[in-house]
């Protein structure tokens, strides 16, 4: 009888524990949210967070505030997201923010698969390669065939971080004879690439839209794995023949360690329903260069973790090492 008892005992204390879980879970979030962001206002992600902030501040009767922390190649933001430590304080960036860490700091100060857990994979951004018009080419190909007829003459650039790794890799890979020029704003790249001064770049289409519609830049190919709505005659890098160059940028929520699976699991929900009730979000997102993607915790660690496999055999044809 005593050990009926003590079992009786158990099964109620484990359904209390079941129950509490589905609680806390339902009544996420319990006060303001916050989404820490590495890049500046008017930013392709930082209009997709405050689209997103809205829309889930009416769903959950609580306040979501955006929290601009650019610099120091995202180390900022992460860095002010790792310090509140709380279940209400999530990170709103490109996965790309910080799996190129490990290729581009001599130390990196935090583990990203330990401290940023993913949450919702929200939008992918649509990442194209681009030449002068003035060059005359029409395909990945006949530039490629341009820098080996006309060595040492031609350069590229990309974006910092993933794109950067991969054009670099891209150019060892392929023995080409041309130099990658660095930059510290990318944002100026596309005008340099309008006028001449770099020949080819990798890096978000939005960036290099209106001097495409002008007439002045040649979209030759975008990086994802599909062609894309916002520019549907484009072949992919795969398509043109190199799918070396072929990349997804992430961008969705993270929060911190401590944060429950089930909370995990409601924000992407919620957000899923949201963006599945308005359309006109992923319109809005079209014109900024993103395309609506959502994944759940489990498929956007898959995708991340694919992003780091990439990087890790590119790293090796570089000749790199992780920093740790």
């Amino acid at each position: 009888m005593h050990q009926a008892r003590l079992a009786f005992i158990a099964i109620v204390g484990a359904l209390s524990l079941l129950t509490g879980a589905a609680a806390s879970a339902q009544s996420y979030p319990q006060r303001a949210v916050k989404f820490i962001l590495p890049f500046g206002p008017a930013s392709g992600v930082d209009i997709t967070a405050r689209l997103l902030g809205d829309k889930l501040s009416r769903r959950w009767k609580q306040p979501v505030v955006v929290e601009n922390r650019p610099g120091g190649d995202g180390l900022v933001s992460i860095n002010a997201f790792l310090s509140a430590n709380d279940d209400h304080t999530l990170l709103f960036v490109p996965a790309s923010t910080f799996t190129a860490h490990p290729y581009t700091k001599d130390k990196v100060p935090y583990d990203s698969q330990r401290d940023l857990i993913p949450i919702v994979n929200v939008t992918v951004i649509v990442l194209a390669i681009s030449a002068p018009a003035s060059l005359n080419v029409n395909s990945l190909a006949e530039w490629v065939a341009l820098a080996r007829a006309k060595p040492n003459t031609l350069n590229v650039a990309a974006a910092a971080g993933n794109s950067d790794l991969i054009m670099a890799g891209f150019i060892k890979s392929q023995n080409l004879p041309i130099a990658k020029i660095p930059y510290r704003d990318i944002m100026q790249a596309p005008n340099d690439l309008a006028e001449g001064r770099i020949h080819l770049l990798l890096a978000s289409y939005a960036g290099m839209r209106p001097l495409i519609q002008a007439g002045k830049l040649k979209l030759l190919a975008v990086t994802s794995r599909a062609r894309v709505g916002i520019a549907p005659s484009t072949p992919t890098v795969a398509e043109a023949g190199f799918p070396y160059l072929g990349i997804e940028s992430l961008i969705g929520l993270f929060g911190p360690r401590g944060m429950s699976g089930a909370n995990r699991a409601k924000v992407a929900a919620d957000i899923k329903a949201e963006i599945a009730a308005d359309p006109t979000i992923t319109t809005r997102l079209a014109a900024t260069g993103q395309i609506v993607d959502i994944r759940d915790p489990a498929e956007f660690s898959a995708g991340i973790q694919k992003m780091r496999d990439q990087l890790s055999s590119i790293a090796k044809t570089l000749g790199l090492k992780a920093a740790q």
